[in-house]
């Protein structure tokens, strides 16, 4: 099969699931919020817009989440793409104002390469303007650790990813390695620090490193990856979970897509739901 027809296929399967697919909306991403802080959990709700989603229906879904929340979850995070929004801060300021008057922190999702930049200027002037905002880190950038030294000292929340792209200079080094170097380069911050991974004996190493330095630290999972490992690690550790909960009509497409490129994931689950 050609790059090109099965980028197109991909593309038309996502639409068809977007247009069947009953999508997870603000209240019920709001509901899962809520339910989790009942069980001693944090969330940050993630809107994925449709795949042409304009800057309005991001706005109205950010505004429904605040209603729907209220002040209900204090330590909710809501995650959003800046380039849907196309990084100006008029539509940005739409978004957090309302999230701000619930309690929520905005943090900003890891782009292409290309896009950091113009993200973590978003991320320095948001949590200027809001006092507080959120990005995350692929670990796999060379520049990921200049950015984690930048944002060191500020009141920035990170969470440290893998990263879905490559770094287009060569990615640096060994995954776990270059994992903890950005762990060990942020130890003894302030502001928190989230791990987030699903491998077991990485998120005990990144865990072990940051909770002794005395920074706040969570571990973070996907919904709807395997989890009962790593989170026993973090309940051993009394470190606290935070769940990623994706919610909009762009997530089962993008969920669609990503499990036909990696089958190994329901594999990967049922191995894990079972020890």
């Amino acid at each position: 099969m050609s790059a090109g027809l099965g980028t197109r296929l991909r593309t038309g399967l996502s639409r068809t699931v977007e247009a069947l697919a009953p999508a997870p909306d603000a209240a019920a991403a709001a509901r899962a919020a809520l339910a989790l802080q009942a069980r001693g959990m944090a969330a940050t709700l993630s809107y994925f817009p449709a795949w042409d989603g304009e800057p309005e229906g991001i706005i109205a879904a950010g505004e429904a989440l605040s209603a729907a929340l209220g002040e209900g979850a204090p330590g909710t995070c809501l995650a959003i793409k800046a380039s849907p929004l196309h990084f100006d801060k008029d539509l940005l300021r739409a978004v957090a104002s309302p999230a701000a008057s619930a309690g929520m922190t905005v943090v900003f999702d890891a782009l292409t390469h290309v896009q950091a930049g113009p993200t973590l200027d978003l991320v320095e002037w948001m949590a200027q303007a809001y006092g507080a905002s959120g990005a995350a880190l692929p670990v796999r950038w060379r520049r990921s650790l200049a950015d984690a030294e930048r944002l060191r000292e500020t009141p920035v929340r990170l969470r440290l990813v893998k990263g879905e792209w490559p770094d287009p200079e060569g990615d640096a080094g060994e995954p776990g390695q270059a994992y903890l170097n950005l762990v060990r380069m942020l130890a003894g911050r302030k502001a928190p620090v989230g791990v987030a991974t699903h491998d077991p004996a990485l998120a005990r190493a990144a865990l072990e490193i940051l909770k002794p330095s005395g920074t706040p630290c969570e571990l973070e999972q996907l919904r709807g990856l395997p989890m009962k490992r790593s989170t026993a690690v973090a309940a051993r550790l009394g470190v606290p979970v935070r769940l990623y909960w994706p919610f909009g009509p762009g997530w089962w497409p993008y969920a669609a897509e990503k499990l036909i490129e990696r089958p190994y994931l329901l594999k990967w689950w049922v191995a894990d739901r079972l020890g």
